[in-house]
């Protein structure tokens, strides 16, 4: 005779035994000390453990742009790569020293205009030669397209030891909206326009910087986080001439000379067609600072005058 056997108490069985295994596995100190500190899984508490960008860090930035190179940290100008890019209108307000710096743009429609014969030349031949006539030191701001254009100035000026060479784009496009009508470029283009420039200006050797300046001296945050890898210095200016367009040197000269002031940074341009008055003014310029007690001196040391 068989005995037939309820599968009740067996099912019984089974579930305290695996309850009893739970146990001692929770109760386990190097089970509870492997899981120690693992965050929660909700996505609440992961949202929680996410770093926020602490006041001043930048945001994450697009691959496939190179670091500056170990020379290049060295340079005037060079900050840490990775933090938002410092923005300096002058330098220290003693000695008397000051800045004369000389954008040198160049936007597509220039180009087409330089092609179709509509305008003979945007690079001011008779500025550079009344600087090297006179000896004096001065800071060029050039665009990548500009070089391009005139390779054989952009090697002149390198080759004066007095002359600093610093960035101003590659083909001055605005960083930001509404930026004196010029056309805009795109964030994600940002960081590799300026990299770009920097490569096409340090071809030419000379007295390379770090330091930068935007088309019409526009930015914003999202414009200077985008050239937070690069490692460089945003200069703008507090003594803008309003060369650019003038019919006439006496506004230029009385520009520069009622704003100047010991550690300034003259704004002006090196472009002939659209800044065709800055070669006449020039020379009452720097007759107006030497009454004055200043002195043009190399940016890079105006902005380090302690």
């Amino acid at each position: 005779m068989r005995v037939k056997i309820s599968p009740v108490p067996l099912v019984a069985v089974l579930v305290a035994l695996l309850g009893a295994v739970a146990l001692l596995v929770v109760m386990n100190p190097r089970h509870q000390a492997e899981n120690a500190g693992r965050p929660p899984t909700s996505d609440r508490a992961a949202e929680m453990a996410v770093d926020r960008e602490p006041d001043g860090a930048a945001e994450p930035t697009p691959t496939g742009i190179s670091t500056p190179s170990p020379e290049a940290a060295v340079l005037p100008g060079a900050t840490r790569a990775g933090t938002r890019p410092p923005v300096l209108d002058h330098g220290p307000r003693t000695g008397n020293k000051v800045a004369l710096t000389f954008d040198a743009d160049m936007t597509d429609a220039m180009r087409y205009q330089l092609r179709s014969g509509a305008v003979r030349s945007y690079a001011n031949l008779k500025i550079i030669d009344l600087l090297e006539r006179e000896e004096v030191p001065a800071t060029f701001f050039l665009t990548g397209k500009w070089v391009e254009q005139y390779p054989q100035v952009t090697r002149r000026l390198a080759g004066n030891p007095r002359f600093e060479l610093a960035n101003h784009t590659y083909g001055h496009l605005a960083f930001t909206p509404d930026c004196y009508g010029l056309p805009r470029i795109a964030r994600r283009e940002m960081t590799a326009d300026v990299a770009r420039t920097f490569d096409v200006v340090g071809a030419y050797g000379g007295r390379q910087t770090r330091y930068f300046r935007f088309p019409g001296l526009c930015h914003d945050r999202t414009a200077l986080t985008e050239l937070a890898p690069l490692g460089l210095t945003v200069v703008d200016g507090d003594v803008v001439s309003g060369d650019p367009f003038a019919t006439s040197w006496r506004p230029i000269v009385r520009a520069v000379l009622a704003g100047v002031r010991p550690g300034s940074v003259i704004v002006l341009h090196v472009t002939e067609a659209n800044a065709p008055m800055t070669d006449e003014a020039l020379p009452h310029i720097l007759a107006g600072l030497a009454e004055r007690g200043l002195e043009p001196a190399p940016l890079s040391e105006v902005l380090d005058i302690g």
